[in-house]
């Protein structure tokens, strides 16, 4: 038996995990490895790209974990600037095309890695391809992006309030310009529940940031053939630069052009092991749906994290081992300018929409000790089962430490824990840390007698 082929199809977060993974377990005389990425760098971390653009870190060298070389020095072929344009799963074959030279190839595979990530969301507005309106997706369009401000620009219009949205917006605003965020929801942060989102949009406009709601762009106008501001149906807002935070959604057109099973978000399906099929033809990243261990369902979440997760668990099994990847509970945390935000499990509408009865509980506190120097406010909202007191989301919105907070409500999440159990938590306490109570326990005693009275 000769040697075994793995193709990657993807050279970031999940494509270079498996590739490295399976390395790890199989040398070069048992398995050749060879991946195609369509961009210029790999293995680089794109949820640092707001902070490159800030300025906060120095050049998009930092951003990169493992240079090509060094991938290319372990046994990897890493061919970078090729994209892959088909998938003949008959054949067992990918068509690439070298981006550079235009030279077309067809590469086998015995076992394939589907990390196509995801694309920026772009609605087909008029002028959106303009020189001046940037996405943010990869090291080039951050490269891009930067290379087009310029000391004389003033004005920023960010389109969208997510993630993306709110950390390009506060990187706008270190970059010195008068930012407007365009979002068509009631509330910035819609993976927040409306009175959280609210308290999000009143620090962003305490920061001078102008938050335009329940509106969409319908046009960017130009000033010789460049971006000049984006028109909605609330009026004109001057942009010298124009940055879509409209969201992402899953690469995946060579996949469902083969056939391969998608779920309703656009995601490809996979089993515990990561594969879409029990050939060898595996998934991970940003391409990928997940299930959601909270509401049952499952769900496109575009997260680094789970991406390198995904991939390590492909390149265990590829590797001969054994490895599964479970699901997630819906962390994610995020800032704008000194506010922190945290998210996990179900919101209020995920929770009714999965068919839970539940309690809410609401509760203002402070990341330490009341009467210590620095002590500064948090809300903390708590979702739970009606009957059972289960926890079944959280939400925080404050500043000094409040965002990292939520990791201890993700832990409870993934271990089915009762808010009454959380009550009893060991957590740390001293007064430059938290309160006696924690304000985890705080909301978690509310929400228990939420359902006391429930019942």
């Amino acid at each position: 038996m000769g040697i075994e082929r793995l193709v990657v199809i993807g050279g970031d977060a999940a494509g270079m995990s498996a590739a490295s993974q399976a390395r790890r377990r199989r040398a070069e005389d048992d398995l050749e490895i060879v991946v195609v990425e369509r961009g210029r760098f790999s293995s680089y971390s794109a949820c640092g790209i707001p902070y490159l653009v800030s300025g906060e870190v120095d050049g998009p060298d930092a951003l990169i974990a493992r240079t090509p070389q060094e991938h290319r020095k372990r046994g990897i072929d890493l061919r970078l600037g090729v994209e892959a344009e088909g998938l003949d799963l008959d054949r067992r074959e990918i068509a690439v095309r070298d981006l550079g030279t235009g030279r077309a190839d067809r590469i086998g595979f015995d076992q394939l890695v589907l990390a196509t990530g995801a694309v920026p969301i772009r609605p087909p507005l008029p002028g959106i391809d303009a020189p001046g309106v940037y996405g943010v997706q990869t090291l080039e369009d951050a490269r891009a992006l930067t290379e087009w401000l310029a000391p004389e620009h003033r004005t920023a219009v960010v389109i969208g309030g997510g993630y993306i949205g709110i950390e390009m917006a506060e990187a706008m605003v270190r970059k010195g310009l008068r930012v407007t965020v365009v979002d068509r929801s009631a509330h910035p942060m819609s993976s927040l529940d409306p009175d959280m989102g609210a308290l999000v949009q009143e620090a962003m406009e305490g920061m001078g940031i102008e938050v335009v709601t329940e509106t969409e762009a319908r046009e960017i106008e130009l000033v010789d053939g460049r971006a000049s501001a984006v028109l909605t149906a609330d009026g004109r807002f001057p942009a010298d630069i124009v940055v879509l935070g409209l969201g992402v959604r899953p690469a995946t057109e060579l996949a469902r052009e083969a056939g391969l099973p998608l779920g309703a978000a656009g995601g490809l399906h996979t089993d515990l092991r990561m594969r879409v099929t029990a050939d060898g033809i595996w998934a991970g990243g940003d391409c990928v749906e997940v299930l959601n261990l909270v509401s049952g369902r499952r769900q496109h979440i575009a997260l680094g994290t789970h991406a390198n997760k995904h991939g390590r668990v492909i390149g265990t099994n590829i590797g001969g081992d054994y490895a599964t990847f479970p699901g997630v509970v819906g962390t994610a945390v995020s800032k704008v300018c000194d506010l922190e935000i945290g998210r996990t499990g179900l919101r209020e509408k995920d929770a009714a929409a999965a068919g839970y009865e539940f309690v809410s509980a609401t509760i203002a506190s402070t990341g330490r000790a009341g009467y210590y120097p620095g002590a500064r406010s948090m809300k903390v909202k708590m979702i739970a089962e009606r009957l059972t007191g289960r926890l079944l989301g959280v939400q925080i919105v404050g500043r000094d430490g409040a965002a990292k907070r939520i990791d201890t409500a993700a832990v409870a999440l993934t271990h089915r824990m009762t808010v009454e159990e959380m009550t009893s938590l060991d957590l740390g306490y001293a007064p430059p840390f938290s309160p006696v109570w924690d304000p985890i326990l705080v909301a978690a005693r509310k929400a228990a007698q939420r359902v006391a009275e429930r019942r």
